[in-house]
């Protein structure tokens, strides 16, 4: 497959596993109340999810899709929860197990194959790229709204969890809501993009034909190519 082409997948299929996280029933929760099915995973010390002996990371991941209701963890834990998601739809099941295995799940915490890239211009993001707001006034108590992270689903449309679908005006104004009695600084969305490397991932997609791959590939010929980052700027990778 085209490394190209599998971006443009690989971007929808995030964007569509950000809006299923959203309908699923997970909650927000900081690290000491997070939970899960532990059915699938085991609760750590830290409030992380370790996948268990003899469930594989597909399944793992899958469940908190299926049994939201039994999920509760923090925002970055929600988008490696959905990038996760993207690349299991979008490589080969047998692949993703293999390269994800001993799963965690922990706040930015990630396999190192999933290698994911920060590079500034938010401005320029695409669908499936990763953004940060920040609140630099946040209040004492409640700390846990100190930033949102959020996966960009069309133009000026993002998923948060904790937050959920808003355009960037609304996730501004709910993170205000937050802040010190004395704050003077808004909140604001940063330069930070985060996404995946696409081209490393690309080896691992089944080849021949994927469903939507002509729709997929108008839409982004139309409005995102420009953005892609396959062909675009120096890459930092971010270590886990």
């Amino acid at each position: 497959m085209q490394r190209l082409q599998f971006e443009m997948i690989l971007r929808s299929r995030i964007v569509e596993s950000a809006e299923a996280l959203h309908r699923s029933g997970v909650s927000f929760a900081t690290f000491s109340t997070a939970r899960c099915n532990q059915q699938f995973w085991d609760l750590t010390e830290k409030g992380g999810f370790q996948i268990k002996a003899g469930v594989t990371p597909a399944q793992g991941i899958r469940d908190i899709f299926l049994n939201g209701h039994q999920y509760a963890f923090e925002c970055a834990t929600a988008m490696v929860i959905v990038l996760y998601k993207g690349v299991l739809d979008s490589i080969l099941e047998s692949e993703f197990n293999r390269i994800f295995a001993d799963m965690l799940l922990y706040d930015w915490h990630y396999d190192s194959d999933l290698r994911l890239i920060q590079q500034e211009g938010s401005h320029k993001a695409a669908p499936g790229d990763i953004l940060y707001f920040n609140n630099p006034d946040v209040s004492s108590e409640t700390l846990e709204w100190k930033g949102e992270n959020v996966v960009k689903l069309k133009e000026d449309l993002f998923y948060g969890h904790g937050i959920g679908i808003l355009p960037a005006k609304g996730i501004i104004d709910s993170l205000n809501q937050h802040r010190r009695p004395e704050a003077t600084v808004s909140a604001y969305l940063t330069d930070e993009v985060i996404y995946p490397d696409f081209i490393y991932l690309s080896q691992f997609a089944a080849e021949g034909n994927r469903k939507n791959e002509i729709s997929l590939h108008t839409l982004y010929q139309q409005e995102y190519s420009h953005h892609i980052h396959t062909v675009i700027g120096r890459r930092q990778y971010i270590r886990g």
